[in-house]
């Protein structure tokens, strides 16, 4: 089964989010690019409004390719208590300069997303390297938002490849990149375990808008409920199997 990421800016967006059965909760800042990050304190806020009830992901932000940085902002948003921190990985440059500082990461339990991009024409032989590096899952997006959606980046074909190879390699999957209502249908024959969402969540369509209840009920209505997709476990329940918080 498919789930329904939505992305979300705030506690109220995060509490419609939920409201509406998504299945996972995405923190990022629109208005900051592709992955802008939402501030440290806005992330803790919304981590805690959830409460475990669902997972949460959030970016780091669209940073450059140094590995100081990206390690810097990988751990002050890991200290949030999230469980998933999404990277942007815009080309060779990240790949021959920081997959070594990240592998580091998620050797010590950081649970990393990399992201892609459809319209940087992304090569896939990345996707073992990141398996053999420890990430948890990968996600293909879009990183210029005037450009048009996925699918007019990349053939559903090729989408249905991406997404296989990635399972294989036992990763979570994960598109996005300014998807509408008419484009989940194609995507769910590629099996991805999430699609993600933003710009068709908000009102009048623009994706620094505030998100419509209406329109994230629309989104959900048309995606399949998901118990079948990847059990990910918000911080807390893991923290509650493990036996080290309060049952």
């Amino acid at each position: 089964m498919t789930g329904l990421l939505a992305s979300v800016t705030n506690v109220e967006e995060a509490h419609v989010a939920l409201k509406a059965g998504a299945d996972i909760i995405d923190l990022k800042d629109p208005a900051r690019g592709a992955l802008g990050a939402l501030p440290l304190e806005s992330i803790q806020s919304i981590v805690t409004t959830i409460g475990g009830r669902l997972p949460v992901s959030a970016t780091v932000g669209d940073l450059p390719p140094d590995p100081d940085m990206l390690s810097q902002s990988v751990m002050a948003t890991a200290a949030t208590g999230v469980d998933l921190i999404k990277v942007g990985l815009f080309g060779e440059a990240y790949f021959a300069s920081c997959l070594s500082t990240l592998g580091q990461h998620a050797a010590e339990g950081a649970r990393l997303i990399a992201v892609l991009f459809a319209d940087l024409e992304p090569d896939f032989d990345i996707v073992a390297r990141l398996a053999e590096t420890g990430f948890t899952g990968i996600m293909l997006d879009t990183a210029d938002k005037t450009s048009g959606g996925l699918r007019r980046h990349m053939a559903v074909e090729r989408l249905m490849h991406f997404v296989q190879r990635a399972k294989q390699l036992g990763l979570l999957t994960g598109l996005a990149g300014s998807l509408c209502q008419e484009d989940i249908k194609p995507l769910l024959v590629t099996a991805v375990d999430y699609l993600g969402f933003r710009t068709a969540l908000c009102r009048d369509r623009s994706r620094t808008a505030g998100i419509d209840p209406v329109a994230v009920a629309v989104i959900r209505s048309h995606l399949p409920r998901a118990p079948g997709a990847p059990n990910i476990g918000s911080h807390a329940q893991r923290t509650k199997r493990a036996g080290l918080g309060p049952a």
